[in-house]
């Protein structure tokens, strides 16, 4: 039997995590070759090693090629400006630079660019249900498809339950994002080549302060982030920040069995797996520990 613990002492987000994995050994290209299974329209990923605070650290970026085109041909200055201002605000709340964080996303969805808002209907607003049968016909392994599932339905219910809507038509802004399910399906094909069977982890900084949303200013943690956290012990910390994204939080519901200090294990393989953002006093990274009991 394997186990992993997710040493999230900086937070915990999608893409941090994916990278730790990735970090720690799994194959991106096999991941990214299983990932094309899902309809998602053109991607890629791209993976660079950065140094957060002297710790070296995988760091992922989901590039949506089609944005990424949308952008090229309406190189206007005026939008130019605004979208690399909005970026830089994005950071100030916002985990690992995650386009699919939260609070950047409701942010993203408040005022959006117009030459994307083509791109924002197509991948921006799926529903739980269209992700949740995406997922099905993938044809993906049973565990894989399994664990993928557990955590869309943890952020699923926790949305319905802040927004008061029915489950299968909760509209995701982050989760529909093309980078959350690239994030989510790419940790369970990830944990499933590793051969991780049971997952710990440390218990979870939420981090401070307030994200704008759709609505105004919401406090951290975000309110769906928090209905998932319920019941899992989380940890005290100063940054005022959004550590903790509402994938990060679903990953934990989900497929986390325990919460606590390292458990009693023999670790054979280490993963460092970074945010965007520079935290004052601490490295930006999740740290993954695989090995054995």
């Amino acid at each position: 039997m394997r186990i992993a613990y997710l040493d999230c002492f900086s937070g915990l987000s999608g893409d941090m995590l994916l990278a730790a994995l990735v970090d720690a050994g799994a194959d991106r290209g096999g991941i990214e070759q299983e990932l094309r299974k899902l309809p998602l329209g053109p991607f890629r990923l791209e993976w660079k090693t950065v140094v957060k605070k002297g710790v070296s650290a995988l760091k992922l970026d989901v590039v949506d090629e089609e944005q990424e085109r949308a952008r090229e041909l309406k190189k206007l200055p005026v939008l130019a400006g605004h979208h690399h201002g909005h970026g830089d605000h994005g950071h100030e709340h916002d985990h690992g630079h995650h386009h699919h964080d939260h609070g950047h996303h409701h942010h993203d969805h408040g005022h959006h660019h117009d030459h994307d808002h083509h791109h924002d209907h197509g991948h921006h607003h799926r529903r739980y249900k269209e992700i949740a049968e995406m997922i099905d016909a993938a044809e993906l392994a049973p565990r894989v498809a399994a664990r993928a599932q557990a955590v869309f339905e943890k952020i699923a219910v926790a949305e319905a339950k802040i927004h008061n809507v029915p489950v299968e038509t909760v509209h995701f802004h982050e989760v529909g994002a093309l980078d959350s399910i690239v994030d989510v399906v790419g940790i369970a094909l990830a944990l499933e080549e590793l051969e991780i069977d049971q997952l710990y982890a440390g218990p979870v900084p939420t981090g401070n302060g307030y994200v704008r949303c759709d609505h105004g200013l919401y406090p951290v943690p975000a309110p769906a982030t928090m209905e998932m956290l319920k019941g899992i012990p989380l940890r005290r910390t100063d940054i005022q920040k959004e550590l903790t994204t509402p994938t990060g939080a679903g990953v934990a519901a989900a497929l986390v069995r325990e919460f606590g200090p390292l458990p009693a294990m023999t670790v054979e393989a280490i993963g460092y797996g970074a945010g965007t953002r520079d935290l004052p006093d601490q490295p930006n990274v999740l740290r993954v520990l695989i090995g054995r009991p």
